[in-house]
């Protein structure tokens, strides 16, 4: 299997609940990982591959286009986005928040969001695995 990985995404944005979270902002960082569909990459060709800038990019742009609540609903966008690229089989973003507001000092917290392209042998639908 061919992965693509980008680590740490930087991007300000206004994502959160608290009120001074909403107004003053903070950095985020997202992580994103994609497992390319079989063929992909096969020659030495970027029209052959999903496009690492492109990718960074496009998770920038929607990181910092609205506000989000909750770190979910944007790891689920962008998620989703990602899966109807070209040549993207699965797909999993982190999104980090480095200065979460909490009671206890923490490196940072973040939430997960892992999916496969639907109609994918093997992949999970919400309920359970797709064979």
């Amino acid at each position: 299997m061919k992965t693509i990985t980008i680590r740490d995404i930087k991007v300000f944005a206004h994502h959160g609940v608290l009120p001074a979270e909403k107004e003053q902002g903070q950095e985020f960082l997202i992580d994103v990982e994609i497992a390319l569909e079989e063929g992909a990459a096969s020659s030495d060709d970027l029209e052959t591959t999903v496009d690492y800038a492109e990718v960074a990019g496009a998770v920038a742009g929607i990181a910092t286009s609205r506000r989000y609540e909750l770190l979910e609903t944007l790891a689920s966008e962008l998620v989703d986005h990602l899966l109807v690229q070209q040549g993207v089989k699965a797909a999993s973003v982190t999104v980090k928040k480095p200065r979460a507001s909490m009671l206890v000092e923490v490196g940072w917290v973040g939430v997960t969001i892992r999916r496969e392209r639907q109609g994918s042998r093997g992949y999970f639908d919400g309920q359970g695995v797709v064979e």
